[in-house]
C-alpha cells in the first residue's frame, strides 16, 4: 500500500514521558492526521489479578502480545481494529474500542518493541531513557495526583517492578532508531522540568538529516547548548545531538528552520506564533512552561515520520 498508515512507536518505562513527547508529534504533524494508541491496554490480567498472582504489567506474560501484535500490523495495512482498554484509574478493564487509523499511527506503552513481529509494524521507533531518578519524580508526581497514590505505594511499586524494568523494558532500547534521555543539569536537579537537558542517540537505522550544517560539532558544554557528536551506544557507533535547556531562541529557531526545510509539512508547523503549544511541559507546582529541548525532540520525531512517507 503506498498510502499506508505511517507507524511510530514510543517505548519506555512507566512515567517515562511517553504521552507528552506523543503530545507535542502530534501537533507537528496535525491532530486530525493522528491516531495514538497505548500498548498498555493489551495487559491480560487487572490490578487485583495481578496482585493475586504476584505478577506486574511490566512482564510479557501479563500482557496479550499476540493480540497487540496482529493489531498493529493490521493498522498498519490501514485496517480498523477492536482494541481493549485498560483504566489506570479503576486498574480494570472498560469496553473496548474501535479504531481506525489515521495518516499516522503513534502506539506508545511498555513492551512496544517486545517481539520481532511488532517491532515489524513501524517506521521509526523511539525509546525513552530518563536517568531513573527523574523517572522515580515524574511517576510519584503524576500516580499521586492522576491515580490516587500514596508517595510510599509509588516507592514500593517501583521497587517490586525493578526486575521486571531490568529485565523486560530497558532491553528494548536497542531497537529504536533513536533513543531520548532528558536530564538536569548536574547540580540543578531542583529547577524543574522546563530546564532539563536532552541527549538524542542518533542511530544510522534511518536517515537522519546532516546537522552537520548548523550544529556545531565535538564542542563541550561551555562551547555551545547544541552540540553534536560521536558516541558509543550498546556497543554500537552512533551519532548523539545534545540540546541544554538554556539554549537560545536563535540557536533553536536555526535549527528548527533547518529541519523544517527539508520537508514542506513541517515549515507551517515550526512556526510559533501559530503553534504555541509545542515545546510545552509542566512545572513541578503545576505551571506551564516551554522547553526547546522538548520542542526540538517532538520535532526531529515528526520530520522522520514525514520521511517515511517519501520512503515507504
Amino acid at each position: 500500500m503506498t498510502d499506508r498508515p505511517i507507524m511510530l512507536g514510543i517505548v519506555g518505562d512507566s512515567a517515562a514521558g511517553k504521552t507528552t513527547l506523543t503530545k507535542g508529534i502530534a501537533q507537528f504533524l496535525g491532530p486530525e492526521n493522528v491516531t495514538v494508541i497505548c500498548t498498555d491496554d493489551y495487559h491480560r490480567y487487572d490490578r487485583k489479578q495481578r496482585a493475586e498472582l504476584g505478577i506486574t504489567a511490566l512482564h510479557p506474560d501479563c500482557n496479550y502480545l499476540d493480540i497487540m501484535q496482529q493489531h498493529l500490523s493490521q493498522l498498519r495495512t490501514g485496517q480498523p481494529i477492536l482494541k481493549p482498554i485498560y483504566n489506570h484509574k479503576t486498574g480494570t478493564f472498560d469496553a473496548p474500542e474501535y479504531i481506525k487509523p489515521n495518516k499516522f499511527v503513534v502506539a506508545e506503552g511498555l513492551l512496544g518493541y517486545s517481539t520481532r513481529g511488532v517491532r515489524a509494524a513501524y517506521d521509526v521507533k523511539v525509546y525513552l531513557a530518563p536517568p531513573e531518578e527523574l523517572r522515580a519524580q515524574w511517576k510519584i508526581k503524576r500516580d499521586t495526583q492522576k491515580r490516587g497514590y500514596t508517595e510510599e505505594q509509588v516507592r514500593a511499586e517501583m521497587l517490586k517492578r525493578e526486575p521486571d524494568s531490568d529485565a523486560y523494558i530497558r532491553p528494548q532500547r536497542q531497537w529504536a532508531d533513536l533513543v531520548v534521555s532528558f536530564y538536569p543539569t548536574p547540580g540543578h536537579a531542583s529547577e524543574g522540568n522546563g530546564n532539563l537537558n536532552v541527549r538524542l542517540v542518533l542511530r544510522p537505522n534511518i536517515p537522519h538529516p546532516d546537522l552537520t550544517q548548523v550544529v556545531t560539532t565535538n564542542a563541550t558544554h561551555s562551547d555551545s547548548a547544541i552540540r553534536l557528536g560521536l558516541d558509543r551506544d550498546m556497543g554500537k557507533p552512533v551519532d548523539v545531538l545534545e540540546i541544554d535547556g538554556n539554549a537560545t531562541s536563535e540557536q533553536v529557531t536555526n535549527l528548527e528552520k533547518f529541519i523544517c526545510g527539508d520537508i514542506p509539512h513541517l515549515l507551517a508547523a515550526c512556526d510559533r506564533s501559530t503553534n504555541p503549544e509545542l515545546g510545552k511541559v509542566t512545572g513541578t507546582t503545576g505551571e506551564t512552561l516551554q522547553s526547546y529541548p522538548l520542542a526540538l525532540t517532538q520535532l526531529l520525531i515528526a520530520y522522520h515520520v514525514l520521511k517515511a512517507t517519501q520512503l515507504r
